[in-house]
């Protein structure tokens, strides 16, 4: 709601109180506001109200290191920034409803029915998981590598268990998404390409998706429903799916608690059926090593952790831990909050962890060295129709979601193939869904779309099917291999865009007040970052040296230029935030500061804005 109209005392105290609590955080845009006319108010929420003058003292003296003291309150919560478009428009968003918690009545810091009620956003969280690049991941693993690689499996849970912790922390305590806060922090051209980038690793992650619900459709219905036509099923039924929550949160939530177990029960049944070596299983888990292993077992190695880790779920976790009613001005709240989360993740990662340990173990123990004439054996003596799949020759059997599937068949019956079939559509119909959702966020986010429901449901949709749908058309289902390979590049280099963001604002004491990241946090998180990052990007090596085009490589070698300039920007600005002070020269350079690193990232929204320190 707009504020009543100021005189022009209230508009000199409150320009005096800018400058006397220099520590403050106050958004460009609202001060310039306040320059202009003596009519026009701060936001409330930035920095005071203005309808009393004692509320303004009181105000001026809770000021601390950028931190807005609320009256009563055990803590010092951030309040984040205004937007520049009207409060007053209505706007519908995943966030209509939110879910209570329940007061805690025991006295041992731990409540079932707390963290019932904080159970959710991590299972739709873990669903970018168990996609059908994942999965595809998983089964290549299991029949190139056997069990030998489900430790780098592991390891790539646990490195995305911390990351999606980082990403769940900063919705808590700041109240806004990844995409908000870099919509507020970050210059306006780097904003845009952020979002461009993000944009791209959504719509490479929604390809995979759509493709691999339209190759269930086709496994399901024995080739009668082709490509296109399982794309455009997958299309509508997205669109019916994604208004559940119009009938509770709660209610949506459970759906997608229904979709993994369909995957759990699923993978399972294959799991049971094939009745892997259990000690080559826990081997290939906990021992770190890979005996006879070569330049193919080290790139499906990469490939595990660039399907695990997918840049657009950072921003989608951020998102969905605001749907609890959390008070952040409340220290306590915010702390179990963050507590619950991380438990809930956790548990939903485990999960997710075994559904793909299924699936690698069921290609690791009967598809692992197995010859393209061996299958086409088997495949004859039970009349698959698929036969003509793998040619007569001793070649190392090569398989994708679809020959996954008639594999199974061909070794172990048309219900082993069919209830593969069930769980990719489980998988891809979860992910479309999620993966929607991400769209929306991010759009809404960096753009401040204030448009109706449909119509940000129908923009998101349309930008990720439309190419999909073009490949499903001049694509059949048998070459899409190496569409998904391209896929899996693509979201490789769009990891940065993520990764780097999440680590800067979350080591920010500005933005994340007494949750920003420690030294610990700091040094793992930029460790993990840089490996994760150095792995995908010899995954996009190992795809460029493929092509075999010397047009391609010089288009390859300029796009690289422009994307590592961008990747060093942000880079940089993290290490600054990270606290590295040789690095801050450009906020001397252009504030004139002694070098101070939060304000320099929050300050840089409108160049002629000066703060004082």
């Amino acid at each position: 709601m707009r504020q009543p109209a100021m005189d022009g005392m209230q508009v000199l105290r409150q320009r005096s109180l800018i400058h006397q609590a220099p520590n403050l955080f106050v958004h460009p845009q609202a001060e310039r506001l306040s320059r202009r006319a003596p009519d026009i108010s701060l936001q409330p929420h930035i920095l005071m109200k203005t309808d009393q003058e004692p509320d303004l003292l009181e105000e001026e003296n809770s000021q601390d290191n950028g931190v807005i003291q609320t009256t009563g309150a055990q803590y010092s919560s951030i309040s984040p920034p205004a937007s520049p478009v009207s409060e007053d428009e209505p706007f519908s968003t995943y966030f209509e409803e939110k879910v209570p918690i329940p007061e805690d009545l025991t006295q041992f810091g731990f409540s079932f029915r707390k963290l019932w009620a904080f159970t959710g956003p991590g299972f739709l969280m873990s669903i970018a998981y168990l996609d059908p690049g994942n999965i595809e991941s998983d089964l290549q693993s299991g029949a190139k590598a056997g069990f030998k690689l489900l430790w780098v499996l592991l390891g790539a849970t646990i490195i995305g268990l911390l990351l999606q912790r980082l990403a769940a922390r900063l919705g808590v305590v700041t109240g806004m998404h990844l995409a908000e806060v870099c919509n507020r922090q970050y210059p306006v051209v780097p904003r845009i390409l952020l979002w461009l980038m993000v944009e791209l690793a959504i719509i490479g992650s929604d390809m995979q998706e759509v493709i691999g619900c339209a190759i269930a459709f086709n496994l399901l219905s024995v080739g009668r429903i082709p490509l296109w036509a399982g794309v455009l099923i997958t299309i509508v039924d997205t669109f019916v799916f994604l208004f559940l929550d119009k009938y509770g949160l709660r209610k949506l939530e459970a759906f997608f608690g229904v979709l993994i177990t369909i995957m759990a029960i699923s993978f399972g049944y294959e799991y049971i059926l094939v009745s892997p070596n259990q000690g080559e299983v826990l081997k290939g888990m906990f021992v770190p090593y890979c005996a006879g292993c070569g330049t193919m077992q080290l790139e499906q190695a990469v490939g595990i952790v660039g399907a695990v880790i997918m840049p657009h779920n950072i921003y989608l976790h951020s998102a969905l831990v605001k749907s609890r009613q959390i008070d952040r001005s409340n220290k306590k709240e915010v702390k179990e909050a963050n507590k619950y989360y991380f438990i809930e993740s956790s548990i939903a990662l485990f999960i997710s962890f075994l559904i793909n340990v299924f699936v690698v173990a069921v290609f690791a123990e009967a598809f692992y060295n197995k010859t393209n004439l061996q299958v086409n054996e088997a495949c004859n003596k039970t009349g698959s129709p698929h036969t003509d799949l793998f040619p007569l020759e001793n070649s190392t059997l090569q398989v994708d979601i679809y020959k996954g599937g008639v594999v199974l068949g061909c070794y172990f019956g048309p219900a082993a193939l069919y209830i593969w079939a069930v769980g990719i559509l489980a998988a891809g119909q979860s992910s479309t869904m999620t993966g929607t959702y991400s769209g929306q966020f991010v759009m809404e986010g960096f753009l401040n779309l204030r448009w109706s429901r449909f119509a940000r449901v129908l923009l998101t949709r349309s930008i990720a099917i439309t190419p999909t749908l073009l490949v499903a058309i001049f694509q059949d289902v048998q070459h899409l291999t190496g569409m998904n390979d391209f896929l899996n590049v693509l979201q490789s280099m769009q990891l940065p865009f993520a990764l780097i963001p999440i680590l800067t604002f979350t080591s920010l004491t500005s933005i994340m007040s007494d949750f920003a990241n420690g030294l610990f946090w700091k040094i793992a998180g930029g460790v993990l970052i840089l490996v994760v990052c150095a792995i995908n990007m010899y995954f996009v090596v190992i795809y460029v040296t493929t092509l075999n085009s010397v047009l391609l490589y010089v288009l390859a070698a300029l796009l690289s230029v422009a994307y590592l300039c961008f990747v060093c920007y942000l880079a940089w600005q993290c290490l600054v935030a990270l606290g590295v002070s040789c690095l801050d020269v450009g906020s001397r350079m252009r504030l004139g500061l002694t070098g101070h690193t939060d304000i320099y990232l929050l300050n840089d929204m409108d160049t002629d804005v000066c703060m004082e320190r």
